[in-house]
């Protein structure tokens, strides 16, 4: 059962996440006449003493890495750059999933895990942000930016800010229940469950290209969204033919055009519908994708959640109806 909780921190950890885990496992709620526990909770750190944080304070952290030895769950905080990290804290990571501990992350203190080959084989996530360069400096971890928070074994890991508080509600409805989640979430005033497989909400940039052509042919595809761009019409602007186009193009974006075109019309629909009072049908004209259908198809695909949903996640009354 969960009892002890160790929440490892080390020199540029973020307070905000840093805050989530306490405000979960932290806060003594057994006496408000609920079915809540008093989790032992450690704070730790390589070297106690004063520990700067990400924001220019610092906090005076009494415990070393000898508070994780029997700790149930061991937290990771997000912190500066990958070699922050100290051997010390990749061995406490490492023994703690050696005897079976639940390991958790926030945010990037999924590169820790990572570091420590907790992460070899399985499936993980961390902030979008951090997710190309976490896949591409530990090719073995199955990274996955378009969750919250994924659980592979006894190895957690999510994405940033309140991903981080839907992780450890997750762990605790399944070690404790929904009824001790549901009590913990409603005093926090959050929502007690999000499925770990909802998606993170991305904002991605253009893509930077090794052709200057092919970057060129990509804005004005983004500027021409409710356009239709065939293989065959792209390649001929690029003077190449389709099959060598198509190869081109997945080796400058990761994705085939039509996949990266409907990439695009999402993203401008989650800009129409954060910004404007457009309605859905005006919404998917404007976006490329012409009917209201293909838009909510597509939004469910890559955003599992409707149009109407998130705009009033992000307009509240302002939504309309779609």
């Amino acid at each position: 059962m969960l009892k002890t909780v160790a929440l490892i921190v080390v020199p540029n950890f973020s307070i905000f996440e840093f805050g989530t885990a306490c405000e979960v496992f932290g806060i003594d709620r057994s006496g408000r006449g609920g079915t809540v526990p008093a989790f032992d909770f450690r704070i730790c750190t390589p070297q106690p003493g004063n520990v700067p944080l990400k924001s220019g304070l610092s906090m005076n952290v009494s415990l070393g890495l000898e508070a994780t030895a029997d700790a149930d769950l061991v937290i990771m905080a997000p912190y500066g750059r990958d070699d922050d990290v100290p051997e010390s804290v990749l061995e406490a990571l490492r023994a703690a999933d050696a005897r079976g501990a639940w390991v958790m992350s926030i945010c990037s203190g999924a590169f820790a895990l990572a570091r420590a080959g907790l992460l070899d084989g399985r499936r993980c996530t961390t902030h979008w942000h951090y997710s190309g360069e976490l896949s591409a400096s530990y090719p073995a971890a199955q990274v996955d930016e378009n969750v919250l928070y994924v659980q592979d074994g006894n190895i957690i890991t999510s994405a940033g800010t309140a991903a981080g508080i839907d992780a450890c509600l997750h762990l605790v409805r399944v070690e404790l229940g929904a009824n001790v989640a549901a009590s913990i979430a409603r005093d926090m005033v959050v929502p007690p469950h999000r499925d770990g497989g909802q998606a993170q909400y991305i904002d991605r940039p253009m893509p930077k290209c090794g052709s200057a052509p092919m970057e060129a042919l990509l804005r004005m595809m983004v500027s021409e969204l409710d356009k239709e761009h065939s293989v065959n019409d792209l390649a001929a602007r690029l003077h190449m033919s389709p099959r060598t186009f198509a190869r081109k193009f997945r080796a400058e974006t990761g994705a085939t055009p039509a996949a990266w075109l409907n990439s695009q019309r999402v993203l401008r629909a989650q800009e129409l519908l954060e910004t404007s009072d457009l309605n859905i049908e005006e919404v998917a004209r404007q976006s490329g994708f012409g009917h209201p259908v293909l838009l909510r198809h597509h939004f469910a695909k890559v955003l599992d959640t409707s149009p109407q949903s998130y705009r009033r996640a992000f307009r509240g009354q302002l939504a309309e109806a779609v």
